[in-house]
C-alpha cells in the first residue's frame, strides 16, 4: 500500500514537471545554437526555391516566397524557446500570424501575375 501511494505520488510530480516545462526557456546557449540551425535551415531552404524556380526556367516567385516563409517563421519559434511563459505563447502566436500573413501575401502576388 505504500509502494502504490509513494508511486502514485511520485508519477504525479512528473506528470506535474512534464507540464510546466512546455513554456520554460531554455538555455541561453541552446536557443542560440538552435536560432543559427533555423536560421541555417531558412537560408537553404529559399536557396533551394530559387534554384528550382532558375532550374524550371519559370521563375517561380510564389516558391521562392513560401520556402522564405517557412523559413521565417521556423526562426520565429526558436527565438520564442528563448522566452517563458506567457511570452513564449504571445511570441509563437505572433510568429504563426506573420506565417499566415506571408503565405497570403504570397498568394496574392501569383494570382496578380497569372494572367
Amino acid at each position: 500500500m505504500k509502494h502504490t501511494m509513494a508511486i502514485a505520488a511520485l508519477s504525479g510530480l512528473v506528470a506535474l514537471g512534464s507540464l510546466t516545462a512546455c513554456d520554460s526557456a531554455k538555455p541561453p546557449d541552446a536557443a542560440a545554437r538552435d536560432i543559427a540551425a533555423a536560421n541555417n535551415s531558412a537560408a537553404n531552404k529559399v536557396a533551394d526555391a530559387q534554384r528550382d524556380a532558375q532550374r524550371d526556367m519559370s521563375g517561380d516567385a510564389y516558391k521562392v516566397a513560401l520556402a522564405k516563409a517557412d523559413g521565417d517563421h521556423e526562426v520565429a519559434i526558436q527565438k520564442c524557446e528563448a522566452l517563458q511563459g506567457h511570452d513564449q505563447q504571445v511570441c509563437k502566436d505572433q510568429a504563426d500570424a506573420d506565417y499566415d500573413a506571408a503565405k497570403a501575401n504570397a498568394k496574392a502576388a501569383k494570382v496578380a501575375q497569372t494572367p
